[in-house]
C-alpha cells in the first residue's frame, strides 16, 4: 500500500513509521531537539539518529519539514553503523528564519555543524527538497571533508522547462515570489485548520486504522510495544514540526526551489554525484532531473521504473548500502578532526 497523499508535504519524502519497533517507539527527546548557536546569532537545529559513534551521514530533510524526517533512516543506520544528522533549515524546525537566504548559505551553515560535532569528514544526502542543498555544499565545500555526495527522489531544477510541473506547484511559486504575504497568511490558515482536525473524531479514527494497516504487515521480530496512539502522535509531529514557528519558511523555500539555485550544475566538480529517482515520479518529473544529471561533471543517475516519489523510501536500505558502503563504515569508531 502506498503512503496517503500529504496534505501538505509535496516535495518531502516524509512518511508514517514503517513499522513498530522498539528501536523507533519514540522521539528519543535529548538526540532530536539539539541546537547550536551560530556566529551570526541565529540557531540551528538538528536532530541525531543511529549510532553515536558511527560514520557521520548529513541528511537534508524535504520540503516542507524537519529534522524529524531524519527518524526514516534509524532503522537503516542502526543496521550500517552510520550516525544520521539531519539539520533543520531556516525557518523550519529550531532553526531561526533567516530573511533573504540563498540555498548557496547553507553550506557555512553546515561547516558550522561540522565543525561543532569536530567531524573531519562526512557524507551528505538530500532528500526530495534538500537535493539542491546537498548539491550546493559538493560546489562549496572542500572536496576532503565529503566522503559521498547523493540526491533522493530530489527536487526538480526549473531551469529545465515546467513541462510536467502540476498547476498548483506553478501557481504557489508565482505567490511565493509576487504575494508571498499573501500565501503566509493563507498556509497559516490551512496549517491552523489542520491542527484543529487532526484533534476530532473520526479524523483520528481515519489515522488510525492507516496505520493499523501499515503495522498489520509488521514482522513478529520486529513487532514492538508502541500504541496506535503513540504512532499517530509522532506522525503528526513530524507533519507540523515544519511550521512550528509558522509559514514563513515555506514561502520562503517555495520561491528559492522555483528559482535559480545559485550555482551552474556544470561547476559543480565533485566526483561523483549519485542521484536515485523514481521514473514515475509526479512531484519531481524525471526529465527534469535527466536534465541536471546530463550537466553536472560526474553524476551517476539511477531511475527506478515502478516507483513515484513517496515509493521510493522502498529501496531505503539499497540505496544507503550503494551511498555508504560497508568499507566506509566498517572501521570508523567516532574519528573527529
Amino acid at each position: 500500500m502506498k503512503p496517503p497523499p500529504h496534505t501538505w508535504s509535496r516535495l518531502s519524502l516524509l512518511s508514517p513509521p514503517p513499522r513498530r519497533s522498539k528501536s523507533t517507539a519514540a522521539f528519543d527527546k535529548t538526540r532530536v531537539n539539539q541546537t547550536l548557536s551560530l556566529r551570526d546569532g541565529r540557531t540551528l537545529g538538528y536532530a541525531e539518529y543511529g549510532c553515536p559513534s558511527g560514520f557521520p551521514l548529513l541528511f537534508f530533510h524535504g520540503f516542507p519539514s524537519s529534522r524529524l524526517e531524519g527518524w526514516a533512516l534509524s532503522h537503516v543506520a542502526h543496521r550500517r553503523n552510520l550516525r544520521i544528522i539531519t539539520p533543520d533549515r531556516p525557518g523550519f524546525g529550531l532553526s531561526t528564519f533567516y530573511p533573504g537566504r540563498r540555498i548557496t548559505d547553507w553550506p557555512a551553515d553546515v561547516h558550522a555543524l561540522t565543525q561543532h560535532l569536530r567531524l573531519s569528514r562526512f557524507a551528505v544526502l538530500g532528500g526530495s527538497g534538500g537535493s539542491p542543498y546537498a548539491l550546493a555544499c559538493a560546489h562549496a565545500l572542500p572536496r576532503e571533508s565529503l566522503a559521498a555526495v547523493g540526491l533522493l527522489a530530489g527536487a526538480p531544477p526549473w531551469i529545465a522547462g515546467t513541462q510536467g510541473v502540476s498547476l498548483s506547484r506553478r501557481i504557489a511559486s508565482s505567490a511565493a515570489t509576487h504575494w508571498p504575504s499573501g500565501l503566509l497568511a493563507l498556509t497559516d490558515m490551512l496549517v491552523g485548520m489542520l491542527r484543529w482536525m487532526v484533534t476530532t473524531g473520526p479524523v483520528k479514527r481515519a489515522l488510525d486504522t492507516w496505520l493499523q494497516q501499515q503495522n498489520a504487515k509488521t514482522d513478529g521480530a520486529e513487532a514492538g510495544s508502541s500504541s496506535t496512539k503513540e504512532d499517530r502522535e509522532r506522525v503528526l509531529q513530524l507533519g507540523f514540526e515544519a511550521f512550528a514557528q509558522g509559514a514563513g519558511g515555506f514561502v520562503q523555500e517555495t520561491r528559492l526551489l522555483t528559482h535559480d539555485w545559485g550555482f551552474r550544475f556544470e561547476d559543480v566538480r565533485y566526483d561523483k554525484i549519485q542521484i536515485w529517482h523514481g521514473a514515475k515520479d509526479a512531484n519531481s518529473p524525471v526529465r527534469m532531473t535527466r536534465y541536471m544529471a546530463e550537466r553536472l561533471p560526474h553524476c551517476v543517475l539511477r531511475e527506478f521504473e515502478g516507483d513515484d516519489h513517496y515509493t521510493m523510501v522502498r529501496h531505503l536500505e539499497q540505496i544507503v548500502s550503494e551511498f555508504v558502503p560497508e568499507e566506509m563504515t566498517s572501521e570508523y569508531n567516532g574519528k573527529t578532526s
